[in-house]
């Protein structure tokens, strides 16, 4: 597999935590923004951190089955690896000084994070940002001398795609039947389909099929003399929709608990379980304790809290902080 990693050395621990954390961000925009994914950032318990590490920082996604993923990892290192490894560098003092170190990186288990959050029993969809065909035309016809005109037709709407920066290509497959076309491009996930036949060349117009939608929903007609601009606009949504309906399907798959039991139950049933939104004193032997009987995982402590203290899930002591456990992959 691919793997995108970085490492920087720095003069002080505020420069090295300021590091970790924009590159966080900059995963996180990326999977959120790019990838349609949405995520809980937080830090990782010790026993989730990286050997070595002083803080774990983590992008979470959760994906179709309720298992979460973890998308990538920011590691702030302090010295812990700058002194047994002797990486030092000269101060404006003229003194040597140790470094202070971050690590972080992603990896093409975000390929896997794609299929897994959007897919559908369709296949795969994919969002438009990244989608390397970004609009599929189909030109339908059924007599020879239908095909020149729907093909010139198909031609100049690739044409006007193309000058659009809009990522398309035409299916001039023979021996193959329109639907088969429609179900192959619907698997391998391209977001905009458009359909040319002879009626819609008479009519000026395409029919529109959109794969983050199902159904009559699904489908529309434009203009094919604005054909660009609407396949533009249209990429826009599907990509903001794909976020929504990943955004919609975590919140119905997180779930608040204060009762041991009942966590412990649901956790146990079919299915990944999505997270679980909890109080968690800290305690190691807590989390193990979750771990051992549930399978569940502390998959990150949210950065921004809401400062209300409550009681831990497992032993009741007071907790100051929630965290989000789940199975995961």
């Amino acid at each position: 597999f691919l793997w995108q990693e970085g490492h920087t050395a720095h003069a002080t621990a505020e420069e090295a935590q300021s590091e970790t954390l924009g590159m966080l961000e900059v995963y996180r925009q990326f999977v959120e923004e790019f990838l349609a994914i949405p995520l809980i950032v937080g830090r990782k318990s010790a026993a989730e951190r990286f050997p070595g590490a002083v803080e774990t920082y983590s992008i979470e996604g959760l994906m179709g089955d309720g298992r979460a993923l973890q998308c990538g990892t920011s590691h702030f290192l302090g010295q812990n690896f700058a002194k047994p490894f002797e990486i030092r560098y000269l101060d404006d003092q003229n003194q040597m000084q140790f470094v202070w170190q971050t690590s972080w990186g992603v990896s093409t288990r975000l390929l896997g994070a794609i299929v897994m959050a959007h897919g559908d029993d369709q296949g795969l969809r994919l969002p438009p940002t990244v989608a390397s065909t970004q609009a599929v035309i189909v030109p339908i016809f059924r007599k020879p001398e239908e095909g020149a005109t729907v093909l010139a037709a198909a031609r100049t709407t690739l044409e006007a795609l193309t000058k659009a920066n809009i990522r398309a290509r035409i299916d001039e497959r023979e021996g193959m039947t329109p639907g088969f076309k429609f179900n192959d491009w619907e698997m391998r996930g391209v977001p905009v389909r458009i359909e040319i036949g002879p009626r819609d060349v008479a009519s000026g117009e395409a029919v529109i099929a959109r794969r983050d939608k199902s159904g009559a929903e699904s489908k529309s007609k434009a203009s094919l003399a604005a054909i660009a601009d609407t396949v533009s606009a249209l990429l826009g949504e599907i990509q903001k929709n794909l976020y929504a309906q990943a955004k919609a399907a975590m919140i119905a798959n997180t779930r608040k608990f204060d009762d041991y039991a009942a966590f412990r139950k649901h956790m146990e049933g079919e299915g990944g379980g999505g997270f679980a939104d909890v109080y968690w004193c800290g305690n190691p032997a807590c989390e193990t304790k979750i771990r051992e009987e549930t399978k569940a995982t502390c998959r990150a402590i949210p950065l921004t809290q809401d400062g209300v203290a409550g009681k831990c899930l497992v032993c009741g002591e007071p907790a100051t902080e929630r965290a989000y456990f789940a199975k995961s992959y």
